[in-house]
């Protein structure tokens, strides 16, 4: 365990790739520590890998990709604009409606953050915008696409925890849009004190939602299809992706028209190359799980927590500190594969549901997206801005602390995460 643990640290902190310094690690520790065949590499990295569900990953994130390219995204800051756009701070809080819509779409946090910067942070430039914040705010809106369904960070999170892809996606929408709103209220405030760079230009009309609403209704016929499919029993995650992926063809082809043949290899050749970077990093964390779980860390942590603390709730605040630390320093879903089958059956004996633990989890690791030093949503957000990622790390402050805020009331209050899967399963 000790050569597992410090020699996956060392490899990190070097600054190597995580999947080598996983695989690395994993290596010199069945070298050093086990008796067993180093032919068993090859076994846990095909077992890891050799799931019909981890087949929903390509087919998600193609189809997101195809929304990206196919005008989508516009159409939905167009809808968000037309909602919200004539409230005070109205550009921050159309980039968080439009944040939430493309969560809902894409599931991947990069991608979507790449998106509403493109097309929000030039007129939040004319507007005279504080553009740092602005940064800050697409970034956390982006994240949001680890919580939302089809969110891939959830996909991980379900295989992992052995729970259902459908009840993990419903448990994730009311956090997922508790976030939003709080995104939202701290926006408000602080353009409220702003001055006139933060007033309304347009009016609310209904005329303008109606035709946003129409111009974006096809668009969102994709999580409609996700999960009305999966939550009716009328096909699984891996056969809900594959339909995404048609009805987005469809969409993008044949109603926008915004894509046409010639663009599909770029796309899928993108599409591949993410999949393949989501899919060996399962790979080699599944040797390094098992090397952990082999030498008896999991029941090692599980008796120094509960030596430490019978309480609940203490154990849920000890796992967000945890979660918020290891956030700030690894990807998302290399730290669902180290660190939950460790956490969750200790979850389990404080009779903690797994949903919920899941979304716990997922949301924790969303705040990792924008806290440096990792905070990929963050950089995305400050290079596509133009600015230093030390300015747009002074004013991460407020976004930070609204999304605490919501991770607090889905720690304590379980039916936040528990309610609709209860309904709706």
């Amino acid at each position: 365990m000790i050569w597992a643990g410090s020699g996956f640290l060392l490899l990190l902190v070097s600054g190597i790739p995580i999947v080598l310094a996983l695989g690395i690690a994993a290596l010199v520790a069945i070298e050093f520590t086990t008796t067993a065949p180093i032919s068993i590499v090859a076994q846990r990295v095909y077992g890891g890998i050799s799931s019909f569900t981890l087949m929903a990953i390509p087919f998600f994130v193609a189809s997101g990709l195809l929304m990206e390219a196919g005008g989508i995204a516009r159409r939905f800051v167009n809808l968000a604009g037309a909602l919200v756009g004539w409230i005070t701070g109205s550009l921050y809080l159309v980039s968080i409606v439009t944040g939430t819509g493309l969560a809902a779409i894409s599931g991947s946090g990069s991608a979507d953050t790449a998106a509403i910067s493109a097309v929000m942070t030039p007129e939040m430039r004319k507007r005279g915008y504080d553009i740092d914040l602005a940064s800050a705010v697409i970034a956390a809106s982006g994240s949001l696409a680890s919580v939302i369904p089809p969110s891939i960070v959830m996909i991980v999170i379900a295989i992992t925890a052995n729970q259902s892809i459908g009840a993990m996606f419903l448990g994730g929408i009311v956090p997922g849009l508790l976030v939003m709103t709080g995104l939202m209220l701290g926006c408000w405030l602080f353009a409220k004190r702003g001055g006139e760079a933060y007033r309304d230009r347009e009016p609310f009309t209904l005329g303008r939602l109606g035709r946003s609403f129409l111009e974006a209704v096809p668009g969102m016929l994709v999580p409609v299809v996700i999960l009305g499919g999966i939550v009716g029993g009328v096909f699984t995650a891996t056969e809900a992706a594959c339909v995404a992926l048609f009805t987005t063809l469809i969409v993008t082809m044949f109603i926008y028209r915004e894509i046409t043949v010639r663009d599909l290899p770029r796309i899928f050749l993108r599409a591949i190359s993410l999949s393949a970077t989501v899919l060996i990093i399962v790979a080699t964390a599944s040797v390094f799980t098992w090397i952990i779980a082999t030498q008896g860390f999991p029941a090692m942590l599980r008796d120094w927590l509960t030596g430490v603390t019978s309480n609940p709730v203490a154990f849920l605040l000890i796992v967000n500190v945890l979660l918020l630390v290891v956030g700030m320093f690894m990807e998302s879903i290399s730290a669902v594969l180290i660190l939950l089958p460790i956490l969750l059956p200790i979850a389990q004996s404080y009779g903690i549901n797994p949903v919920q633990f899941g979304v716990i989890t997922a949301l924790n690791l969303s705040i990792g997206l924008i806290t440096p030093p990792y905070g990929i949503c963050l950089y995305v957000a400050s290079t596509v801005a133009g600015r230093r990622i030390e300015q747009v790390s002074r004013k991460v402050w407020l976004p930070l602390g609204c999304m605490l805020v919501a991770l607090m009331l889905v720690t304590f209050v379980p039916a936040i995460s528990l309610w609709l899967p209860s309904v709706l399963l």
